[in-house]
């Protein structure tokens, strides 16, 4: 998809390979410009409010717990050993801001997603492979890895990836 050359300038602030693709595939142009911030500094304890204070971010939630990126191999491992035969859920947000007017928007986004049961050795592949490792929750439905045990998302895969496009486009818009 050809980007489309809009009046107004993106600034992503994520590092995010998936944001990118996502607003990519939206077709916008953009520059990333991203903030050197400790995200674990920040504490809310409801996730809908976490990710409005990150302003970026995605968490996932498990049994009412926050989920950030794994720690290590072992907690990737334990993570993705809950989700088997079980469900967790993805809590995003996207904030707008129009750097001419200083009006800021921000809104959250919650997806709900079930799993088949997911073998030993497909959670020992993802492991090795790594990407899991970088991601939050350990969880990339998207992964080929995992997707046939993914059994219903109630809600979108963008949004799990980090980026809901529809919140976006309306954030935007209400922001110019």
């Amino acid at each position: 998809m050809e980007a489309t050359t809009s009046p107004f300038k993106i600034v992503l602030g994520s590092s995010s390979i998936a944001r990118r693709k996502i607003l990519a595939e939206m077709g916008y142009e953009f520059t990333i410009m991203t903030a050197d911030i400790d995200e674990k500094c920040i504490r809310k304890e409801k996730p809908e409010d976490l990710v409005m204070a990150l302003a970026e971010a995605k968490v996932v939630v498990y049994e009412g717990a926050v989920r950030e990126k794994p720690s290590s191999k072992e907690e990737a491992r334990q993570f993705l050993k809950d989700y088997s035969g079980s469900h967790a859920a993805t809590v995003g947000s996207v904030l707008v801001t129009n750097l001419k007017t200083g009006f800021r928007k921000g809104d959250w986004d919650r997806v709900e997603i079930y799993f088949h049961t997911i073998p030993d050795e497909t959670i020992e592949k993802l492991i090795e492979e790594g990407t899991v490792l970088y991601v939050a929750g350990g969880l990339i439905i998207e992964h080929p890895l995992i997707l046939p045990f993914v059994k219903q998302v109630v809600g979108t895969t963008d949004s799990v990836m980090g980026l809901p496009k529809a919140l976006t486009e309306k954030l935007i818009k209400e922001a110019l």
